[in-house]
């Protein structure tokens, strides 16, 4: 029987955060504080980004907000610019797919319904949907501003999508998993190593839905 796979793109279909990590790690090189340790100083960079949203333009405005905060010196317009540098390499770099997505979506595309829904500046994620080469697989493509319980309501009543039928396929717990599960879906949920520690909650498996854990995209083949 055809299912509805929404399928999250960040993190799950392509490589995302590791760029954040790696920015964040070059900024705390740079910050250079004498007395915080990097951790603590990302401590702070949590703090600001949970106020400032998504995508690598709030990421480089988080961390010029950091840097105002934590720098020692009297900092020049030099420094702030090659703090932005470190949140423009994000944008730069080339979409790197994960192991097995591109065959996996050759097999499921003319079997199921599949959605892209993911969540950020819809620019942004439309750019990186256009330069994955994967958007012929997917029936709609779906950027929101965020993926809450509310979202799923709406998406099933506007789409016309059986609950049952219906799974979210992503490594979030907090926008993918249990959102998904309380509204009533089904659930796979897809580890990623380097998850955006916001991201991070556990999974809490309530509603009447199905929940599977995979290790991998690619084995998604053995179950849709």
């Amino acid at each position: 029987m055809q299912q509805h796979l929404l399928i999250d793109a960040d993190d799950t279909l392509w490589e995302n955060n590791i760029y954040f990590e790696q920015a964040a790690h070059e900024f705390i090189r740079f910050l250079n504080h004498s007395s915080l340790q990097p951790g603590e100083v990302r401590a702070v960079l949590n703090e600001i980004e949970r106020d400032m949203g998504y995508g690598s333009l709030n990421f480089t405005r988080s961390l010029l907000a950091t840097y105002r905060r934590l720098a020692e010196h009297e900092f020049t317009e030099n420094d702030l610019t090659q703090v932005s540098n470190f949140g423009a390499t994000i944008a730069r770099h080339p979409i790197e797919l994960m192991s097995g997505v591109q065959e996996t979506l050759n097999y499921l595309t003319p079997r199921h319904q599949l959605i892209l829904l993911t969540k950020g500046d819809e620019e942004e994620q439309k750019l990186k949907v256009e330069n994955s080469g994967l958007a012929m697989h997917f029936a709609s493509i779906l950027i929101v501003a965020e993926k809450d319980e509310t979202t799923y309501h709406q998406l099933v009543y506007t789409m016309g999508l059986d609950p049952a039928r219906t799974w979210m396929i992503g490594n979030s717990p907090r926008s993918d998993i249990n959102p998904a599960l309380a509204a009533g879906l089904n659930a796979v949920f897809i580890p990623h190593p380097h998850t955006w520690l916001l991201e991070i909650q556990d999974v809490e498996h309530t509603g009447s839905g199905q929940l599977l854990q995979l290790s991998r995209f690619a084995e998604l083949r053995e179950h849709f």
